[in-house]
């Protein structure tokens, strides 16, 4: 196989944004425009019994294949000029694999029960544990190894401070060393484009294949949210917010601390949304086609089209009040979601308002509960995310924290994070900070409604953050019944 000469000028480069939902595959240029790019959703969840949740078949590997084909096909440049490939996955998966690299069964979501507890695969072909890009990683390479930055202590057996693994917590974990793959750290080459993965994906044979780290982690780098008074909001299918920091913060109450995109740092996250943007969604479809067809008609997304009337709402919704329990907390499982507050004025307008001030009301609690135990005031939130391109929300944002919230304009998110890492392990750039400076784009803020901002503190304070202690007994006594 020809590894790809480094040494050579170079200006592209591919980031991989493998998500929940789909796999997408960008090729920037180094100042980190989208030269072009690909897409493919993922097939829904496979779940044959309560508390198994898994991507069926192959559909990981499947997806981020075909998404790479798309991206190549649109490629417009030399493809000699592309200088690397920056890998990330979704994070908190698990993949279990036979000794040729094979998939023994298919890769656990994060979703899955079994993902956070010591559980192994009753088979004698088990031959490797890793994590999705642990098994991307071989996918791409042919080699057995993987970011240290995407192997979480609440599921694997690794030592924070080092990173690398804790022989000390194998048996804690029910884990073999012979299973786990040699750990790398971000922007580390991992090993180069095999003539297989060429074949499948349309990528050029040879290049290096460059480790990132966590999803959130590699999304923060591509927003150039790197200083530590200010909080990063990712707006996914879960929503969480992060600041950067330096020490290994062990045993905190309000965060927990994760491994950042950078060697040796730290990215501290909050508590956060599970089915945080999807409650969205969820209420666009039952609107059903026909607010979609109009929509299409004035060629608008839905999005669009109903926050022109959510935009006529005012702040507080009339007193809708939504609470973001679509899917329950593990250890609350009877909570559901909530509305309430209706009258006779509310519309579908004032629900699609309120449930984007439930996700910024929300968030709020959970950034100053990290803030406060951190003990750091910040300056300003970026905002990230599909969500993020919406006015409306980004202004609900400034005016809920009461800072300035800014937003990418331009190319942001895991896959330039990705093509970040990728740049830095090929010597684009001498280092991460120089190369988020160059690539992520410009940022448009968004200044805070003082008065708009009093009034959803007094909605904090007096209403919002008492409302699941007023509703819990109820929900727990209806959780036997409508469970």
């Amino acid at each position: 196989m020809t590894h790809r000469d480094t040494t050579k000028p170079g200006k592209y480069l591919i980031g991989i944004d493998e998500g929940t939902q789909s796999a997408k595959v960008v090729v920037y240029d180094l100042d980190g425009t989208i030269v072009c790019q690909g897409r493919h959703v993922l097939r829904p969840f496979s779940r044959p019994e309560p508390g198994i949740v898994e991507h069926p078949d192959d559909d990981l590997w499947d997806a981020l294949a075909a998404a790479s084909r798309e991206a190549m096909a649109a490629f417009p440049g030399d493809p000699v000029e592309i200088l690397g490939v920056g890998l990330c996955t979704i994070r908190c998966c698990k993949a279990f694999m036979k000794a040729d690299g094979s998939l023994l069964q298919p890769v656990m979501s994060w979703m899955d029960a079994r993902a956070y507890q010591p559980w192994l695969p009753d088979s004698p072909e088990l031959a490797w544990a890793t994590t999705s890009s642990g098994y991307m990683t071989h996918r791409f390479t042919g080699e057995f190894r993987d970011s240290a930055a995407n192997n979480i202590i609440l599921q694997w057996p690794i030592d924070t401070d080092t990173w690398q693994w804790d022989p000390s917590l194998y048996d804690a974990f029910n884990m073999r060393p012979e299973l786990l793959v040699e750990l790398q750290m971000p922007g580390d080459v991992a090993g180069y484009v095999t003539p297989a993965c060429a074949a499948a994906t349309g990528i050029p044979e040879g290049l290096p294949v460059v480790t990132t780290a966590n999803d959130k982690a590699v999304e923060a780098l591509g927003t150039g949210s790197l200083g530590e008074c200010t909080a990063l909001i990712s707006l996914g299918t879960y929503i969480a917010s992060m600041v950067h920091g330096h020490d290994n913060r062990k045993d905190p109450k309000e965060f927990w601390t994760n491994f950042a995109c950078v060697p040796h740092k730290y990215l501290y996250e909050s508590h956060g949304i599970r089915r945080g943007m999807w409650t969205l969604s969820w209420f666009l479809d039952l609107l059903g086609p026909e607010m979609a067809e109009a929509a299409a008609e004035e060629g608008l997304s839905r999005e669009q089209y109903l926050e022109r009337e959510a935009e006529e709402t005012p702040p507080g919704s009339d007193g809708l009040l939504t609470v973001l329990d679509w899917l329950a907390p593990t250890d609350h499982p009877y909570r559901k979601g909530i509305m309430l507050g209706w009258d006779a004025r509310h519309t579908r307008g004032h629900v699609y308002r309120s449930i984007l001030e439930a996700i910024a009301l929300t968030m709020k609690t959970c950034v100053d509960n990290m803030a406060r135990e951190l003990g750091v005031t910040l300056d300003d939130i970026v905002v990230s995310g599909g969500g993020s391109s919406s006015p409306l929300f980004m202004q609900i944002f400034s005016d809920v924290f009461g800072i300035p919230a800014h937003r990418t304009v331009g190319a942001s998110g895991a896959s330039l994070g990705s093509a970040i890492c990728a740049a830095v392990a090929t010597g684009a750039y001498p280092d991460f900070e120089t190369a988020a400076a160059r690539m992520a784009g410009a940022r448009e803020t968004f200044e805070p409604d003082l008065a708009t901002t009093a009034l959803y503190q007094r909605v904090i304070d007096h209403v919002y953050t008492h409302i699941r202690s007023a509703t819990d007994p109820i929900l727990e006594r209806s959780f036997p019944i409508f469970r």
